[in-house]
């Protein structure tokens, strides 16, 4: 039998030397830094390009585009009774920049909704398209006939997606595809028949159906840009064809962003207690952790510039069983299939991720990127940011980016050189002493984040992270 000793001193035992607790009067205690949970790799700010922004803006000039808006919509629901909310029909390409508030809700209130069983179908390809569908809950699949008598899945949409908008308005056309309940599924429908008398009633939506068909008939390439006319494969001496290239009449413009606080330091503190840490560089170093870790999370989601609200809805896609899986990645890839770098994920979705891969009997090889062992897919490197949200029912989504201005792809902005900056783009400066011996501090950070062309980031949503039982 082992007999434990314990180490702590008993004032009942009377010490034959002296013990640790008087000794440590005499000693030096070995201190760290103070240590701060919420510092995370940072893996955006790490990976993204910063550009010179100079004069405070950076504007993105572009060719001239005949691609039309489409975005997703949002509902409010009373129990099983889904309503879209009126303004939210602008995001459908044919109410697009309608402000008349009454059309909207006219328009709103002229959806039906309908119930649908997994394997419902709602478009049948070849069919006349005469009615917009739009999900309020559920999966709806949607897929065309190939060419050998099989069926290809083009992709999926769920909460929010919508199809018909402009099939609708164009003279005979019809569905270039079939869409099909993947679960039970909710959805609203506007047909043709009331849809054409709220056109008649309004100039507004007149106007937008000729420019929809308009654009619908420029010739563009398959990015929706505006053509350039060429001539090739030449003999002889045919007339060469005349042409220009177009910009985009309206570019969108990026204002630096900036991020701020006041730091108060007691003077006392700082004149007495400044052994063996400085009070001040230490209370600065956490702030600036700080404000590091809100500018990174203010450039995946800033409803102006974020990169999670800067996917545009073509680059956006829906896995095809909740789960992240290869295939999903595969296809993630190919919407940024020039020059992808880098993935961005939730710590939880690469779990999920990796789990996945074990399911499918796939195992992925890590890569060294930034002096780091990382996990990786097809050679582009899988990196955590925290930043990317986790909803309350365990979704989340992966970001896929091309970087650099040389690439056409994802850029970070930044102002350099600002007064009494101490690192690139954040500057310290002293404001005062009040009267009771506090000294301010304004600490600020500036920076925004810029989507050169629309293919150079594309997102898998609403993964599930969470393992299904």
């Amino acid at each position: 039998m082992t007999e434990t000793t314990s180490t702590t001193e008993s004032a009942d035992i009377p010490l034959e030397s002296l013990g640790t607790a008087a000794a440590r009067n005499l000693a030096t205690t070995t201190k760290t830094e103070p240590q701060m949970q919420g510092i995370t790799s940072r893996w955006l700010l790490r990976v993204l390009p910063w550009v010179e922004v100079a004069g405070g803006v950076y504007r993105v000039n572009r060719r001239r585009s005949y691609t039309l808006h489409d975005g997703l919509v949002t509902f409010t629901n009373v129990g099983a009774d889904f309503q879209v909310i009126p303004q939210e029909l602008t995001e459908l390409a044919l109410f697009h920049r309608i402000t008349d508030e009454e059309l909207l809700a006219e328009a709103a209130s002229r959806f039906t909704q309908h119930e649908l069983a997994a394997g419902d179908v709602l478009a049948e390809q070849g069919s006349p398209s005469e009615t917009i569908v739009l999900i309020a809950h559920g999966r709806v699949g949607r897929s065309v006939a190939g060419r050998y008598g099989s069926t290809q899945e083009l992709d999926t949409l769920t909460d929010g997606g919508h199809f018909g908008a402009l099939e609708a308005v164009l003279d005979d056309d019809t569905w270039s595809f079939t869409a099909t309940a993947l679960t039970a599924t909710t959805v609203l429908t506007l047909e043709r028949g009331p849809l054409q008398e709220l056109i008649d009633r309004s100039p507004d939506l007149q106007a937008r159906v000729a420019e929809i068909r308009t654009k619908v008939d420029e010739p563009q390439n398959a990015y929706g840009e505006a053509e350039i006319a060429l001539t090739s494969g030449l003999t002889g001496e045919p007339v060469l064809t005349p042409t220009f290239v177009d910009y985009d009449p309206s570019p969108r413009e990026y204002e630096l962003s900036v991020a701020q606080t006041v730091l108060r330091v007691n003077s006392r503190v700082a004149d007495l207690y400044n052994q063996p840490m400085n009070q001040t560089e230490q209370q600065l170093r956490l702030t600036v952790e700080a404000l590091r870790e809100r500018e990174e999370h203010e450039l995946v989601n800033n409803r102006e510039f974020g990169l999670l609200h800067n996917v545009d809805t073509g680059q956006r896609i829906r896995s095809r069983t909740g789960a992240p899986t290869p295939d999903d990645f595969d296809e993630l890839l190919a919407t940024v299939w020039r020059n992808p770098a880098v993935f961005l994920a939730h710590p939880k979705t690469i779990a999920a991720f990796g789990r996945e891969c074990t399911r499918h009997g796939v195992y992925p090889v890590g890569i060294e990127f930034g002096g780091h062992q990382v996990p990786a897919w097809r050679g582009i490197p899988l990196l955590p940011c925290n930043k990317i949200a986790v909803s309350a029912s365990r979704t989340s989504s992966v970001l896929l980016l091309r970087l650099g201005e040389k690439d056409q792809g994802v850029v970070g902005l930044h102002q350099t050189g600002i007064p009494d900056e101490i690192e690139p783009g954040l500057n310290v400066r002293f404001m005062n002493i009040d009267e009771k011996g506090i000294i301010a501090y304004l600490v600020s950070v500036y920076y925004s984040a810029a989507v050169l062309v629309p293919d150079a980031i594309g997102m898998l949503e609403d993964v599930q992270i969470d393992a299904t039982v």
